[in-house]
């Protein structure tokens, strides 16, 4: 099995145009990614590609969520905490930060979460409905 980084996948997804190196670097990670060899992603890297796609690319959300479902889909891909990784995408095309929506499914267990970040994320997973609770320590 092969873990693949998050600039490979970055190149899979994104065409740089006019950059010679990274044409040839897309081209090798959609022969790697293509090729049916096993491949595993962890879930720190699926949080760094969404930033990199987001921030530095400027992605929409829908379309860094078709990436992320993409990724989900490849059969020979296992993606670490796969069921949270699908969770958070689904949260982040609701309206929370891709990053929130990764911290809350991955607390799928508990009874509550704890942040001091009450805009963005504690009112908006309030507000979409979402489980487990956000609370603000006082």
């Amino acid at each position: 099995m092969i873990g693949l980084d998050t600039n490979v996948l970055a190149r899979y997804y994104v065409e740089d145009q006019g950059d010679a190196e990274a044409s040839h670097q897309r081209e090798s990670a959609r022969r790697l990614i293509e090729s049916g060899e096993p491949l595993t992603v962890c879930k720190s890297v699926v949080l760094e590609l969404e930033w990199v796609l987001r921030g530095y690319y400027g992605f929409a959300t829908a379309e860094v969520s078709a990436v992320l479902q993409h990724l989900l889909s490849l059969p020979h891909v296992t993606v670490e905490d796969r069921a949270e990784v699908a969770q958070a995408i689904s949260h982040a095309r609701a309206g929370l930060d891709f990053a929130d929506a990764l911290h809350l499914a991955s607390y799928r267990e508990c009874e509550s979460v704890a942040s001091f970040d009450d805009r963005k994320f504690a009112r908006r997973a309030k507000r979409l409905n979402l489980a487990p609770r956000i609370f603000i320590p006082r």
